[in-house]
Parts: structure tokens; C-alpha cells; sequence
């Protein structure tokens, strides 16, 4: 590059980032179109004459970030960095930090938002701050679980959230999985029940959980599998779960027994809800987070660094690869 074109280029930069003048200004002091002003600014970086560092955050993280965005068509992504020193403990509390803070800025007024359950997003929602949000109602998406493992319960999360955004809470009186279809039937087209599924219909935003590996049965739900679903579930080769709904490694739902024995939000209806949200890590679950964000059946993804990177890997996306 010619030394005067490297001056320029240096010259509209530092007026732009030092000086701080808009393009149009340094366009009228240089003599130069607007338009051509905004090329040399790209220039300027692309040659290494402007270098952006940003202070105090990871900035790769922000270019996984968009890379994975528009690579699966997702509307947001939240990536957490973590370290290898890092306790599993720590980057679940991180997990749940950065998911609560998510959740808190993209509910806004007049919404109904549908809730699952679990762990991760029990932790988020206990962290989110008290906010004043006009007319909220949040409501469950999947039945209960046992009475043995009950401690993030949907109700209980339901009436939480409902409670920090002073809104409205629905709540389910029924286990997630009944014993026979007929019951479960009953149950779902019962007058009790009807309020609910009116709800379901009118969903502006969904928070759901995302189950990964079989042998993970440390949920508060898997209990109320039989010996025979567990069976059905390993010979269709299931990868996860999400609204306790299985679903294969490119995302078909497993349909069958277990399914219609299920109250919760069909995968495919979640997935017409304006924005359904995925809040889950761990490399275990990582073959279920690409099935649902391949399948398209949540919109936006909180996840962490080493969750994400492993589901490129399964994807053969060495872009992000070490």
C-alpha cells in the first residue's frame, strides 16, 4: 500500500475512534464522499491499521457467538466462557447467572410465557431480580413431577417467576407421565384442564429445559419411566429430551406408548411459539441441543463454551476446533 493512502486511511481512523467525530464530519474536513469515509474505515481494520481489543471479556466468544447464530438460524445466543479449573458446580451457577439475566430482558409486558422444568432453569429463575413487567402470566408446559423428586416442581418455578415480574401464575395438578394413555387422556380433556391448554395457544415465549444422555437419571421426572420405556427409548436410539418429549439424533419425535402416556407441550407446537428458548449445558447434552436447534424447535440458546463447542464437533464444524 502507498504511503499516502496508509496516512489517509490512519488519518480517518484516528479521527473517527480518537476524536470521536461522526463520518459525516471527517468526510467535509477531508474532502472526501461520505460513503468512501465508511469503506476506509473497514479498510483501516482490515489492514491492521485500527486493532479493537476489548478489555476485560473474552472477545472470541462473541465470534462463536455469531458464528452459531447464523449457522443454525437462531434469533439470540448466549455463550458462557469457562476454564478448565472451573467445578462442574461453578459453571452451573454461571450457566444459571447468565440465563437469569436473559430471561429478565426479553419478557416484556402483556406476554404469556410458558415454563418446564429442571434444575439448570430452576437455578436461573431463583437468580433473577424483582421487576415490575405490566400484565405477565406464566404458565407450566408439562405436567409435574413424583412426589419422591420434587424440589424444582413446574408449579414452583411458575409461581417464582410469576412472583419476581409481579405477574399471573396458572398452575398443573397432574405428574407428567400417567400410567395409561386413557388416564392421560382424561386428564387432558378435562374442564380443569381446559384453562391451560387456552393458554398454550396464546404462548409469546417458552423456557424450556433440554435432557441429554439415557443413563443421565438424576432428573426430577425419569423416575416415572418403566424399565420398558427406558427400553423403548435406548432401542429408537434417543438423544434427549425437552418438555419430556424424546426425540431421535436429527430430532424426530418418538412417538409411541410413552408418548401418549405424556402431558406436555407437543416439540412441534413449541416450536411455533414466536420464542422458545433452550437454557441447558454439559457435553452430555450436547447431541439434544443440536437435534432441537437443527429441527429448529427453540429459537434462542443459552448455553456455555465447552457445550458448544462439542456440538460443532458432532456437527463436523472444526471452525472452533483447538
Amino acid at each position: 500500500m502507498r504511503e499516502e493512502k496508509k496516512k489517509l486511511l490512519a488519518k480517518a481512523a484516528y479521527l473517527y475512534y480518537v476524536e470521536e467525530k461522526t463520518q459525516n464530519e471527517i468526510a467535509e474536513e477531508l474532502n472526501i464522499y461520505r460513503t468512501t469515509i465508511s469503506r476506509m474505515l473497514k479498510q483501516a481494520q482490515k489492514e491492521g491499521i485500527v486493532k479493537i481489543h476489548i478489555e476485560g471479556i473474552d472477545s472470541e466468544i462473541f465470534s462463536l457467538e455469531q458464528h452459531v447464530k447464523q449457522k443454525y438460524g437462531l434469533k439470540q445466543i448466549e455463550i458462557v466462557s469457562v476454564s478448565k479449573e472451573e467445578t462442574e458446580a461453578e459453571k452451573d451457577e454461571q450457566l444459571s447467572q447468565t440465563a437469569a439475566y436473559f430471561i429478565k430482558r426479553n419478557i416484556e409486558p402483556n406476554m404469556t410465557v410458558g415454563v418446564s422444568w429442571g434444575a439448570t432453569l430452576g437455578k436461573a429463575i431463583s437468580r433473577i431480580e424483582n421487576k415490575r413487567i405490566g400484565n405477565t402470566t406464566i404458565v407450566p408446559i408439562v405436567g409435574g413431577p413424583s412426589h419422591v423428586n420434587s424440589q424444582y416442581h413446574v408449579n414452583t418455578l411458575v409461581y417464582e417467576l410469576a412472583r419476581k415480574l409481579n405477574g399471573q401464575s396458572i398452575f398443573v395438578n397432574a405428574t407428567v407421565i400417567q400410567e395409561t394413555k386413557k388416564l392421560k387422556t382424561g386428564i387432558f380433556e378435562s374442564k380443569y384442564f381446559g384453562e391451560l391448554k387456552e393458554h398454550w395457544q396464546c404462548l409469546d415465549m417458552a423456557i424450556v429445559g433440554i435432557g441429554g444422555s439415557l443413563s443421565f437419571k438424576k432428573s426430577q421426572w425419569r423416575d416415572l419411566l418403566t424399565e420398558e420405556d427406558y427400553e423403548a427409548l435406548r432401542l429408537r436410539e434417543a438423544v434427549g429430551d425437552c418438555c419430556c418429549r424424546f426425540f431421535d439424533q436429527d430430532g424426530k419425535l418418538l412417538t409411541g406408548d410413552l408418548y401418549d402416556r405424556t402431558i406436555g407441550l407437543d416439540l412441534k407446537e413449541l416450536s411455533k411459539i414466536p420464542h422458545a428458548v433452550g437454557i441447558a449445558r454439559g457435553k452430555v447434552k450436547a447431541k439434544a441441543i443440536l437435534a432441537m436447534i437443527k429441527r429448529g424447535y427453540i429459537h434462542s440458546l443459552v448455553t456455555d463454551q465447552e457445550t458448544i463447542l462439542e456440538v460443532l464437533r458432532l456437527d463436523k464444524d472444526s471452525t472452533f476446533q483447538v
